[in-house]
């Protein structure tokens, strides 16, 4: 069996991949990130694990060699609070894929996925929260989201051509909005729907039923549930197929019904404050699922309320096992 390498392995989808490959019984696994291991949200003892920061060449070279197969979900970033507010931070990763990609050829291995984002598309097609969805080709011209999105362009187009000068299969996903439980929920990297969930549960369990919901609640998006997001990457993975190609679920909510979701979820109803000043993305987003139906004949398909309830259980329980310090915080 190919020695599999999953960068970015103490993040959110990091850790899930980890922990689906054991599942399959891969056991020739190496983990690395720069956060110590202590802080990594999923660790397994049977897996080589190493702290690694991988915006330096010489730790990628660490982190690769000896590898065959190599997933790519390291990156600093967030929430839309966090990559409005931290562009150059974000811009800094193409470090990491860019000496990954170095690392690999150096070394030799045969596959190597990038996970890019929704983000690198044109943001004129996201005005409008009865958005259009976004086709793969959206995304030239060029006009991604400021930092975050231009540096997973960059570095799908760095990707391309380390596949065609130098040979490695390269293949990239465009991640739309990934969700579940074991990732960040409270911090200021934490995305919509783990947000939403920490906010709800404070309110009920503070007894004071009001909620902050940035912008007017009108914006739309569409989630992914984790599951979908690892079985739509290995299977790219393991294919043919060497474009970017969107992964994500086409199932479009506004954030005003992501909060009807979770409150149905946690049986309280709350009164709603609109932050119109805080960070909130583009109006529009939703995932065009036409090429991957047509690859791979399959799409995400977890319902949104169903993964919001799985999501909803485990930030519950972490808020109210002790182990967190965000109850009463809003």
């Amino acid at each position: 069996m190919s020695k599999i390498l999953v960068c970015g392995a103490g993040g959110f989808i990091g850790g899930h991949l980890i922990a689906d490959l054991r599942r399959q019984g891969h056991t020739r696994l190496r983990a690395v990130d720069k956060k110590p291991l202590a802080e990594w949200y999923q660790r397994f003892d049977d897996v080589e694990n190493h702290q690694l920061n991988l915006e330096h060449l010489g730790d990628c070279e660490k982190a690769v060699d000896g590898c065959d197969v190599i997933y790519n979900l390291a990156a600093d970033m967030g929430g839309m609070g966090f990559i409005e507010l931290n562009k150059a931070l974000c811009m800094l990763s193409v470090l990491i894929n860019t000496h990954l990609l170095l690392a690999a050829k150096k070394f030799g291995a045969s596959r190597f996925f990038f996970s890019s984002s929704a983000c690198v598309y044109n943001g004129d097609k996201q005005r409008d929260p009865n958005v259009t969805a976004l086709k793969e080709e959206d995304a030239y011209p060029a006009l991604p989201e400021d930092g975050y999105g231009w540096e997973k362009l960059f570095s799908e187009r760095m990707c391309r051509h380390f596949r065609e000068d130098f040979g490695i299969q390269t293949r990239v996903a465009r991640y739309h909005n990934v969700y579940g439980p074991h990732g960040t929920y409270d911090g200021g990297r934490e995305k919509a729907p783990a947000a939403v969930c920490r906010k709800v549960i404070n309110a009920k369990l503070s007894g004071k039923h009001e909620i902050e919901i940035w912008g007017s609640g009108e914006q739309t998006r569409s989630f992914m549930y984790i599951d979908d997001c690892l079985y739509g990457t290995q299977r790219l993975l393991n294919s043919d197929f060497i474009e970017p190609i969107n992964i994500g679920s086409n199932e479009l909510v506004s954030i005003n019904q992501l909060v009807d979701i979770v409150e149905a979820i946690a049986g309280v109803k709350l009164k709603r404050n609109y932050n119109l000043s805080a960070p909130k993305g583009v109006n529009g987003r939703n995932s065009d699922n036409t090429l991957i139906e047509k690859v791979f004949g399959w799409q995400p398909g977890t319902k949104l309320r169903d993964g919001m309830e799985k999501t909803y259980r485990w930030i519950y329980d972490e808020m109210t096992s002790g182990r967190s310090s965000v109850v009463n915080r809003s």
